[in-house]
């Protein structure tokens, strides 16, 4: 038996301890850290890789935080501000839908009403005083005038907000990004985002798990983190689904830096250490389900079915990712030519993922399952093929 195998059967037999986890992830050369990821995603998830088709509704771009990657966030007097009405939501669902759509993805910044008189009033002709009531109604009427399902990223959710999105959205997502307290420091780029707090962010996850609510979350690679405070924030998210079982799904995603930033001179992080957060995530949450966004990887995403991915993430035949808008979705036939050159099967999922849906079925509310029945086969996956 050779020590790949060895290690992957230890693994998947709960035999190797945390510490010696860390060991072998920093110290293993990175051809077997991938051989090993690689096993252990074919014994969890098999030989199908997934995605979830989808529409980017940009509800509200302002935010009161400000992170040195990112050019997401815009200012009321910029061009590119966008404060959707429901009109323009609505024609959005719409046409996700007649391109075979299932998910709206809602995302926002952070609290932008605490900072900017012009979204306060224009929330209040919206008949709401917060954003996240915005959120509620908006999905409720995707919901019933398009059966897509909302998945929604505005940031930290207190517990009564979390439960009140719970009735409208199948899932939820928030970025743990990382567990270091290192990077809110002076120079560093969460200095100016009291959002990105550790703490903050942990109690999202934390709530969301008491509520029962499918959690999306995940790391940024890159920005001045190291890979013991990747696994360090990697064994955070283990042990909150170990309780809770409410972990559905892990981003890692690259930092890219961006022209008009305070980082945009800071060099994105290498292809080995990337690689090797890639399948940290992996070995440490071997039954997880792992995402690398392959619109950040342009040219080399294959290579990460080899460490132990077996997701996509959101891909959209109508509208861009307007948090990395230089970087456009790969087409979805290119997608699953890739998929199966590689020698895996690509399947379109829901934005809760299939395990929810068929072994779960208490993570989700009653009041969902007349949206979700219709779209889905026996086996979770979406209704009408894989692509």
């Amino acid at each position: 038996m050779s020590q790949n195998t060895e290690l992957s059967l230890r693994i998947l037999n709960q035999e190797i301890s945390d510490w010696n986890i860390r060991d072998f992830i920093n110290n293993l050369d990175i051809e077997q850290v991938c051989t090993i990821s690689g096993n252990l995603r074919d014994t969890y998830k098999g030989q199908t890789v997934s995605y979830s088709r989808k529409i980017f509704i940009n509800l509200i771009n302002l935010c009161r935080d400000l992170c040195s990657y990112c050019t997401y966030k815009k200012e009321p007097s910029d061009s590119m501000a966008s404060m959707l009405e429901k009109s323009q939501v609505l024609r959005l669902a719409e046409q996700g839908k007649k391109l075979n759509c299932t998910e709206a993805l809602i995302v926002t910044g952070e609290r932008p009403e605490q900072k900017y008189s012009q979204v306060r009033e224009w929330l209040n002709k919206q008949g709401h005083s917060s954003t996240i009531q915005y959120i509620d109604e908006i999905s409720s009427m995707i919901l019933e005038q398009t059966g897509l399902l909302p998945h929604t990223n505005a940031g930290i959710l207190t517990y009564k907000e979390l439960s009140l999105l719970k009735k409208t959205n199948v899932s939820i997502g928030c970025m743990l990004e990382s567990c270091s307290y290192r990077l809110m420091q002076n120079g560093m780029p969460h200095e100016f985002a009291p959002s990105k707090d550790p703490r903050a962010r942990i109690k999202v996850l934390e709530n969301a798990g008491r509520l029962r609510l499918p959690m999306t979350t995940g790391l940024l690679i890159g920005i001045g983190e190291t890979m013991d405070e990747i696994m360090d924030s990697l064994f955070i998210i283990k042990e909150m689904n170990r309780k809770y079982g409410h972990i559905q799904e892990i981003i890692i995603q690259n930092f890219v830096p961006k022209f008009n930033t305070p980082m945009k001179n800071m060099v994105a992080p290498p292809w080995h250490y990337f690689l090797r957060a890639v399948c940290a995530a992996r070995i440490i949450l071997p039954e997880m389900n792992i995402q690398v966004p392959p619109n950040l990887n342009p040219s080399n995403f294959s290579k990460y079915l080899s460490a132990g991915i077996n997701d996509w993430g959101g891909i959209s035949p109508l509208t861009i990712d307007h948090v990395n808008p230089e970087s456009p979705w790969p087409n979805i036939v290119t997608l699953n030519d890739i998929t199966q050159r590689e020698g895996y099967s690509l399947c379109a999922r829901l934005p809760i993922y299939p395990e929810y849906l068929l072994h779960k079925r208490e993570f989700i509310e009653p009041n969902m399952w007349r949206y979700i029945s219709p779209l889905i086969e026996d086996n979770g996956f979406v209704r009408g093929g894989a692509w």
